[in-house]
């Protein structure tokens, strides 16, 4: 089969399209025929190793990648299943967390997987995954919005921000969107009833205070976001970090955890960066409020297989709008 694949660190120009063999399963696992994978952060922090400290931890390799084939999430059709595996057939669409995404095939198990709805196409579903779940646990489960409240989402226009807005406007919440001048009406268009330009406008300039602010950038140190909450408010940090760090976010998360027992708001980091914690209820959860018309992913552009380093140099500047998605005929 064809994959994209990397022998080393480093920038998206390690990456290569070759022939590998099909992934064999085991009991347990489900076989998918990829037709589409979402290109993530994740993915260029995997490519690079980044932060350093991100070896030492487990997971990605230490001098080399662990896995030869990047990506995460897929959608497609299921095309084998392994023993003891309940629920899902060859031939079932379906999204999910797949790793080793970037190729024509990718093996995971069952209970990282969904049905696909019906009204979304590959390149829709392939980018619900990541983004969507880390969406939800944002605003639903670590922010805990409720009705009412002042929610503000910077990094409005990207992968992970397109989704929060829809759900944390969905849950009642006045939603304020941070972004780019050119995501403006878009991330309007997604529920925001506020849209500041960020090369303009401020939001730690203590103007306005929010109940919920999640942070998808980084951008900001913490006494500013502390600034910009209520007394009570709660801070929902979602990584951030540059290629090249030694700590990227986790110096930053390590910070909030110090500062946290120390105030009376809640200052709570989620870790996007891997489908830890009840990832099948909330891709459920997540497929859920699509099929009802809560949700809309929102794809930026899309790349053949052959150009996944380009998509991922995409990514990596920053600028995406929603999200960008692999295609795999």
């Amino acid at each position: 089969m064809r994959a994209v694949t990397q022998e080393r660190f480093g920038p998206p120009d390690v990456l290569r399209l070759a022939d590998v063999d099909r992934p064999r399963i085991k009991a347990g696992e489900v076989l998918v025929r990829v037709r589409a994978a979402a290109l993530n952060p994740y993915d260029w922090h995997m490519l690079r190793g980044d932060p350093y400290v991100a070896r030492l931890l487990g997971g990605v390799g230490v001098t080399r990648p662990k896995s030869a084939v990047a990506g995460l999430d897929a959608a497609g059709q299921v095309a084998a299943v392994g023993a003891d595996v309940r629920g899902l057939r060859p031939g079932d669409e379906v999204l999910g967390f797949c790793p080793g995404a970037f190729a024509e095939y990718a093996r995971t198990t069952a209970d990282l997987l969904v049905p696909k709805p019906a009204r979304l196409t590959y390149a829709q579903a392939a980018a619900v995954p990541l983004g969507a779940v880390t969406a939800l646990r944002g605003i639903r489960t670590v922010g805990r919005v409720q009705e009412g409240q002042r929610v503000l989402v910077n990094g409005a226009g990207g992968g992970v921000g397109t989704f929060a807005v829809q759900i944390a406007a969905a849950l009642g919440a006045e939603v304020t969107g941070v972004c780019g001048a050119g995501n403006a009406e878009l991330v309007r268009s997604l529920g925001a009833a506020h849209v500041l330009d960020y090369a303009r406008e401020d939001f730690t300039d203590q103007r306005a205070h929010y109940d919920v602010i999640l942070d998808n950038v980084g951008n900001h140190p913490l006494n500013r976001l502390r600034g910009a909450l209520t007394p009570t408010g709660t801070l929902v940090a979602n990584g951030g970090g540059s290629p090249g760090h030694l700590f990227g976010a986790v110096g930053s998360l390590l910070r909030l955890a110090a500062v946290n027992p120390l105030v009376r708001q809640r200052l709570r980091p989620i870790l996007p960066a891997a489908p830890a914690g009840p990832a099948h209820d909330d891709l459920l959860a997540v497929v859920q409020l699509i099929e009802s018309g809560v949700l809309t992913p929102v794809v930026d552009r899309t790349y053949p297989l052959a150009d996944t380093a380009e998509g991922v140099r995409h990514v990596e500047r920053g600028h995406a709008r929603g999200k960008a998605v692999i295609t795999v005929a």
